[in-house]
């Protein structure tokens, strides 16, 4: 059983689509009968990627930091397929770390990308989805740094905290609508081999998922109706990611410093904590 806007013929759209979990999720989409409009920045791997795809697949370059670009994906999308019952915002991206008070073009960067690329999605897409009356979904790719925000990328973190924000704002505003049908989930991969690893690790960690096994499991838990959908990695299991994301909600209810975690006064605590 699939989530029942995976049907054969139904239309995806999957931004970041030319490598990592974007391509991945557009082949098993694919697998399963869908049609495919893949977006990316323009260039040779996203043409690459669409040609990698069997069945109905279709490229539209995209900069999802415009809402223009987005826009004009949105009118493709329909005028090719005349639908689109699964919208994933999977455009990421990533690039080096920053202080919270420095490097502005860092911080614009990263948030146009990753924020306001979902945001940008949502906007041009969910109202014609929600008026469609059929199954849908739109899926909104965030991170584990979003949740337990290590220190180190504090850009990165906070683009992946907002978009679980804006997904659990999506969730309650669609139930809110009479006869809606469209549903939202939050993609929270682990750690995971994708492009934009790789640029730093020429070969796969032992420890990293591939992009394969995520997309796998985002299918598998939309099919249960799951709205946060988290995946381990081949090191970190669920039990120790649940204890992990717990202690930092603690460090609100007990008054803790800020990322005690990573704070030497706790490091004896914290291991007790999570059983390592």
């Amino acid at each position: 059983m699939d989530h029942p806007a995976i049907v054969e013929g139904n239309v995806a759209v999957v931004t970041g689509g030319a490598s990592g979990i974007g391509l991945a999720t557009a082949k098993a989409l694919a697998s399963k009968g869908m049609r495919i409009c893949l977006a990316d920045l323009d260039g040779d791997a996203l043409a690459s990627a669409a040609n990698a795809i069997s069945g109905d697949a279709y490229a539209v370059a995209t900069d999802v930091s415009q809402r223009t670009s987005v826009d004009a994906l949105r009118d493709a999308a329909f005028e090719r397929f005349g639908r689109v019952d699964l919208l994933v915002n999977n455009a990421g991206t990533a690039g080096g770390s920053a202080k919270t008070y420095t490097a502005s073009e860092h911080w614009e960067r990263i948030l146009g990308v990753n924020l306001w690329g979902v945001v940008h999605g949502l906007q041009s897409f969910v109202e014609r989805m929600v008026a469609q009356g059929t199954p849908a979904a739109i899926v909104n790719t965030g991170s584990k740094q979003g949740l337990t925000n290590p220190p180190g990328n504090a850009a990165y973190n906070a683009s992946k905290a907002a978009i679980r924000s804006v997904t659990e704002s999506l969730a309650h505003e669609l139930r809110s609508i009479d006869g809606c049908r469209v549903t939202a989930h939050l993609l929270v991969p682990g750690f995971t081999y994708t492009g934009m690893i790789a640029r730093v690790m020429p070969v796969k960690p032992a420890a990293a998922w591939t992009s394969e096994q995520v997309a796998d499991r985002l299918l598998e838990r939309m099919a249960q109706g799951d709205f946060y959908i988290i995946c381990p990695d081949n090191e970190v299991t669920e039990a120790l990611d649940h204890a992990r994301m717990q202690w930092n909600l603690d460090d609100i209810v007990h008054n803790r410093p800020a990322l005690s975690r990573w704070h030497r006064d706790f490091k004896d605590e914290f291991t007790r904590f999570v059983g390592e």
